[in-house]
């Protein structure tokens, strides 16, 4: 890389930090911006999910007021973040290069569009769940929605955050603040789980992985503080775009 496209990289890593604590989309800034520096696609998954995973810690840190009384459900939780994350790993070390990189340009699209309506299919979906389908525990639904986007987070990862919001603010009654922070949490465990296993097993651009670690943790940090106090709407949008854009370049070659 040269300067301006390291600091092209630790700036998308800074965003990508702070949008993930926010909203849970960060992949959808940083991972463009490593495909338009020249690294392939599945270099440059593998190099995000490493790189991201300490921004994911240190939002996590931050919010740690907003976790406090959720240990039973978290231990609940963790287990199966932690085995979706692995099996979305292997997953990717498994099946062939070209499968990855041509269901990138759809999962971007679907993540992006999915950071948009997020707001409005979470409120339509707890209307039409009832207040009887919510609780304080996990439901074995919620068991298997978390397992599933464990899966994708290992995977691919782009909007595995705003999945994760949207399934904790249908199946369990509490704050948006204190879902945001589980949600936080159980992407880190994802993320976590998966870095271990692609770095063992594929190549990372450890530069640009370094790069984003250490920017995506001061993004966290500044991510936990605006999301008490900002409107995420500025936020979606921009993330939004910058996927579409990136899938839309994978598609035109």
């Amino acid at each position: 890389m040269t300067p301006l496209e390291a600091l092209a990289v630790a700036a998308a890593g800074f965003l990508a930090g702070t949008a993930n604590t926010i909203i849970g989309a960060g992949s959808l800034l940083s991972f463009p911006t490593l495909l338009a520096v020249g690294f392939d696609p599945l270099t440059a998954n593998v190099s995000n999910t490493v790189g991201l995973v300490f921004g994911s810690v240190s939002g996590t840190a931050a919010q740690r007021r907003e976790l406090d009384g959720q240990r039973r459900r978290i231990v609940a939780l963790a287990p199966l973040s932690a085995a979706g994350g692995l099996t979305g790993a292997g997953l990717l070390l498994l099946l062939p290069g070209e499968v990855f990189g041509a269901v990138v340009p759809p999962l971007l699209l679907v993540g992006s569009v999915l950071v948009l309506v997020q707001p409005l299919l979470r409120a339509r979906l707890a209307r039409a769940a009832g207040g009887a389908a919510r609780g304080d525990r996990p439901s074995p639904a919620l068991a298997v929605g978390v397992y599933l986007t464990g899966v994708y987070g290992g995977y691919f990862g782009a909007a595995q955050g705003v999945i994760l919001l949207g399934l904790l603010g249908l199946l369990l009654s509490d704050t948006i603040q204190r879902l945001n922070a589980t949600k936080n949490l159980l992407s880190a465990i994802v993320n976590g789980v998966a870095a271990i296993a692609l770095a063992l097993g594929a190549a990372v651009a450890w530069p640009a992985a370094a790069l984003i670690g250490v920017a995506s943790v001061v993004g966290g940090q500044v991510g936990a503080r605006l999301a008490r106090r900002i409107p995420e709407t500025p936020f979606r949008v921009v993330v939004a775009v910058v996927g579409v854009v990136a899938a839309a370049r994978l598609w035109i070659g």
